[in-house]
């Protein structure tokens, strides 16, 4: 797995959208500098992938909505497009063989208006959307978040559908027009802590003829609302402590469990726009879930009760959305051994079974890698604190041209996902198989709090981030070393934006790992509670407590005020535009270990925001990392590597003896 395979003919793929003739798709090229493309094949192509360019280089589809943005597009009669334009974050129209127009207004100081996840009328003459809007100079406090109508001709200033509320979340209207209903939820609830779903009643010119509360509060997290073909609203809640399916009735709106299950069919909403199931033309649905880590999928009649299992040789799947007619679903999917996909799944049933049959649309890599050199994750459960298990997925070293030495043991890299309110994948990740190509073993832990466990896993990190997430990577490496699959030396961990802040509490408080790695992590979770975003600014009130009463909290779990107790070597990523992690988290690190005098080094990358999109980005990150273990390790790898600046590098041989 070479360092330019991890960039090479490759793209981020989301949100498929089906029309009559097209299948829409966007593209995250990293070989375009992070753009983001939408993308069309018509329907029945002769060669996958042959799909073609929406808008020309000077457009980017990325909304910034909440700062991690969402679905940045829609559709109407097939081919005229409304995105958001990520340099403006103004809405556009695209009509066939023309250029974007705008239909919202320049706003006042650069994109300082936001709009994202689209959803249009039947006619195409308006648009309903999650507005965001930012004061200057920016102040998360002022933030103005709310539900608008906007005219597709760009002849009206967008029409206030929907306020009051601090956050807006996915919307989605009724086929006759009739009904919009809509998520939202207040500080200083996350949407998968507390949310409310309201439904509304639109009059001819989209007023609101009334409205009402269809489900949620502030301990039940409702997500994902979607009307069935026959008009029926449908739900995801997590109010038996694990996100199900639920419909509303025709006539009444009694809501009822559709197919209840110990899974989670939904998933945390970081973005605007997620889909974990969607409606076939008969009134069927096709749905995801989670379990033990993996994903799973089937397929819920008109009238059932329960998911009959559609087997595939895919197993994580995301983004489903109907197609026009219902005939087929298409989604995002992958496996272990198989990059994420735009596919097109027809299902079929048959006597008290379902199949489908999967096409590939478009691939996110179009090198394919020979099965002997990938690492397929086992999920493993372990003993973590107060008797309890926890969760992960480990990856065992592989590569078809070299065995390791008799009784020799790998070097272990403990990943520590993002979020923290999110989970590690299955899905194939080049990440992770550059490390076992080269005798790495690779454990991503589903540490308490992870979604996919139902809530009360999900819980577990209430009032204890850096304290649940850090036992939870220190146990899950122990557990391996103690089992004979990772060296006990040789304990290395890893993590981006919470995963980083997790990775730093390791280092810190734990004297368990020889080095590690943070990609834009937090050093002082009180400077983030003081200086993020709004969509973040009141998340740490639950993970830790509200700031500022729980200031000396704040203080003991934040890694940057006990640098007394770091003398590991560890290397920092960041972004210079991060708006969700300041760069000033990574540079207060960096002083602390220079002082210190712990062997260290800091890689900035301009133009780079809350992760990195930019080939040239990527590829390097990967080089330094591994760079820097063989430094600390004390081995050389086989890679011709550029070398990274290690400060306090003398300290490195007395390390090492």
């Amino acid at each position: 797995m070479t360092l330019d395979l991890l960039v090479e003919q490759a793209v981020g793929l989301g949100f498929p959208m089906a029309t009559e003739q097209f299948l829409y798709w966007t593209e995250l090229r990293p070989s375009e500098g992070g753009r983001q493309v939408v993308v069309r094949q018509r329907h029945g192509a002769s060669e996958p992938a042959s799909g073609e360019d929406v808008f020309g280089p000077q457009f980017h589809a990325r909304t910034l909505v909440h700062e991690y943005g969402g679905r940045p597009f829609a559709v109407h009669s097939d081919e005229t497009v409304y995105f958001s334009n990520f340099a403006d974050q103004r809405l556009y129209r695209v009509s066939p063989g023309g250029s974007p127009e705008p239909i919202t207004a320049e706003p006042p100081s650069p994109r300082s208006v936001r709009y994202a996840a689209p959803v249009l009328t039947p006619d195409g003459r308006h648009l309903f959307t999650v507005r965001e809007r930012h004061p200057e100079p920016d102040d998360p406090a002022r933030v103005e978040n709310d539900v608008v109508v906007v005219a597709t001709d760009g002849s009206a200033e967008p029409i206030v559908v929907a306020a009051g509320h601090d956050f807006f979340g996915q919307m989605s209207l009724s086929p006759d027009g009739r009904w919009l209903a809509w998520a939202s939820w207040d500080h200083p609830n996350m949407p998968w802590d507390g949310t409310e779903l309201w439904e509304a009643e639109l009059g001819p010119d989209l007023s609101v003829l009334s409205r009402r509360l269809v489900a949620g509060g502030p301990s039940e997290s409702v997500v994902q609302p979607k009307y069935a073909p026959d008009g029926t609203l449908h739900f995801i809640s997590d109010r038996t402590g694990w996100w199900n399916l639920y419909g509303t009735g025709a006539g009444d709106g009694a809501v009822t469990a559709r197919a209840p299950m110990d899974a989670d069919v939904g998933q945390p909403d970081w973005i605007v726009g997620m889909s974990s199931y969607a409606f076939l033309g008969d009134g069927s649905l096709l749905a995801s879930w989670a379990e033990g880590g993996l994903s799973r999928l089937g397929l819920l009649p008109p009238h059932g009760s329960s998911f009959e299992a559609v087997p595939t040789e895919l197993t994580t799947f995301d983004s489903l959305s109907s197609s026009a007619g219902g005939r087929d679903v298409s989604a995002l999917a992958g496996s272990a051994t198989d990059a994420p996909c735009v596919v097109r799944i027809t299902p079929q049933r048959g006597d008290g079974s379902a199949t489908a049959e999967v096409a590939v649309v478009k691939k996110s890599r179009a090198v394919a890698i020979d099965p002997a050199y990938l690492s397929v994750p086992q999920p493993i459960v372990f003993p973590t604190e107060h008797g309890l298990s926890a969760h992960a997925l480990y990856y065992a070293p592989r590569n078809g041209d070299f065995e390791a030495p008799g009784g020799d043991l790998p070097p272990l890299i403990v990943r520590s996902h993002g979020g923290p309110t999110s989970a590690a994948s299955s899905v194939l990740n080049y990440g992770i198989q550059f490390w076992t190509s080269r005798g790495f073993a690779v454990v991503d832990v589903n540490y308490g709090g992870s979604t996919g466990f139902g809530r009360a896993y999900r819980e577990r990190l209430k009032g204890n981030w850096g304290v649940v997430d850090l036992d939870d990577c220190v146990n899950a490496a122990r557990f391996l070393a103690g089992s004979g699959r990772a060296d006990p030396k040789r304990l290395l961990i890893h993590g981006g934006s919470a995963g980083g802040y997790t990775t730093l509490c390791a280092l810190t408080f734990r004297d368990v790992f020889a080095a590690g790695a943070s990609y834009f992590g937090v050093g002082d979770v009180g400077a983030l509670a003081r200086d993020t975003h709004k969509f973040e600014s009141r998340y740490l009130d639950s993970m830790i407590g509200p700031w500022p009463e729980a200031r000396a909290l704040y203080e003991e779990r934040s890694p940057v005020f006990h640098t007394d107790r770091l003398s590991t070597p560890l290397i920092l990523f960041q972004g210079l535009e991060d708006r969700v992690v300041p760069p000033a988290q990574a540079e207060a690190m960096a002083a602390a270990l220079k002082e210190k005098g712990v062997p260290y080094a800091y890689v900035a990358y301009e133009g780079e925001q809350h992760g990195f999109r930019k080939a040239e980005n990527v590829r390097r990150t990967a080089e330094a990392e591994l760079y820097f273990y063989g430094r600390v390790l004390g081995f050389s790898p086989a890679d011709d590597l550029e070398p990274v600046r290690i400060e306090n590098e003398v300290a490195l041989s007395r390390l090492q003896t």
